[in-house]
């Protein structure tokens, strides 16, 4: 299956990203709070696009269990997760010109650039493909770290944000849906489909290593 072949190629950086001292430090409590700010301010425009791009693969697949699929995940992302970091940002006292205008980091414009030309130069399925590692990992760390919890009640907030059943629910559903397009794909796309969803990986590791250093051009 798609699933399982895609997260064994890309093993090595999904299982450093829960070692990784930005994930560690949430645990522990002890995350400075600029690296947080920062982080929120990233994701925020990650996000945005990642939630347009619900929408456009939506509009350009035929499948109509992916199509549907999709619009609920881009409206979901809009009323739930998004508004979640606009609580983050008050809590921290993030100001508005900051969210409008934050200096975007190498990582978090590259990873939303990847996902991008996905769906231009592949297709939907690609497209999707690299969606997956976002939403399944954040589920996975979420689902490990809950079982600590964290002292600062901000990164337990964070925490409890991809830990629960729906969470589980969602990536099933979404596990299965390509898993199945995968079988229905030609041999090329089976492998741009897998190199999406390794890339992917990747940079989701690379997003924790450019909050610790607040990464900039």
């Amino acid at each position: 299956m798609f699933t399982e072949l895609a997260r064994k190629k890309a093993a090595k950086y999904w299982e450093k990203s829960f070692e990784h001292p930005f994930v560690q430090s949430l645990a522990r409590g002890d995350l400075a709070p600029e690296i947080f700010r920062y982080y929120l301010l990233q994701d925020r425009y990650y996000l945005e696009h990642f939630s347009k791009l619900y929408g456009y693969i939506a509009k350009q697949t035929i499948d109509k269990e992916v199509q549907a699929h999709l619009q609920k995940n881009a409206e979901n992302l809009k009323q739930g997760e998004l508004a979640i970091r606009e609580e983050f940002f008050s809590k921290l006292a993030i100001s508005e010109a900051e969210i409008l205008t934050p200096p975007i980091a190498p990582t978090a414009y590259h990873y939303v650039s990847h996902m991008y030309r996905q769906l231009i130069e592949g297709t939907p399925n690609t497209a999707f493909a690299g969606m997956l590692p976002c939403a399944w990992l954040y589920q996975e760390i979420g689902e490990c770290l809950i079982t600590v919890g964290s002292p600062d009640p901000v990164y337990q907030c964070w925490i409890e944000t991809y830990a629960g059943e729906t969470a589980v629910e969602g990536i099933k559903k979404e596990r299965v849906l390509l898993d199945r397009l995968y079988e229905e794909s030609t041999e090329k796309e089976q492998q741009q489909m897998i190199e999406a969803f390794v890339i992917s990986s990747k940079l989701e590791y690379a997003f924790w290593e450019m909050a610790m250093t607040l990464e900039k051009w």
